[in-house]
């Protein structure tokens, strides 16, 4: 079933538009929350949305540094973004784990929560690929 819900949420987003809507439920690090999403008036699906176009640190990462600064993105982010808050989703593509998008988030405000945490230095601009990693060699 849930496979099914994602392929009907897929479709949906495929068909042309500027944004979609989601109502932030849950923030899981720096670059990934959980949000609710209504496709039509009697359907809504929670999705994971990975931010498009950052790295944050890894919440359990190879060192106490990237530990500590995983904990102030996924903060930050939670300020950014806090539980209840609706946020509009461009760009979305899949995943690579089921269940997940990834996305552009914009803030009401027009601002990209990505960007912002790359400008606050709480991540770095990602495009796909091989990730460094955080702690000093």
């Amino acid at each position: 079933m849930k496979k099914l819900v994602l392929g009907v949420f897929l479709m949906f987003l495929a068909i042309p538009c500027g944004a979609t809507p989601a109502v932030v439920d849950y923030i899981f690090d720096g670059d990934t929350f959980a949000a609710y999403v209504l496709l039509q008036d009697d359907i809504r699906i929670s999705v994971r949305v990975r931010l498009i176009n950052v790295d944050t640190p890894e919440m359990h990462g190879a060192c106490a540094q990237e530990i500590e600064m995983a904990h102030a993105a996924r903060d930050r982010l939670a300020e950014l973004i806090p539980v209840g808050t609706t946020v509009q989703l461009k760009n979305i593509k899949d995943d690579k784990y089921l269940g997940r998008i990834d996305a552009n988030v914009v803030m009401n405000d027009g601002r990209d929560v990505g960007m912002v945490l790359v400008q606050e230095r709480l991540g770095r601009p990602y495009a796909g690929g091989h990730r460094a990693g955080w702690c000093d060699k």
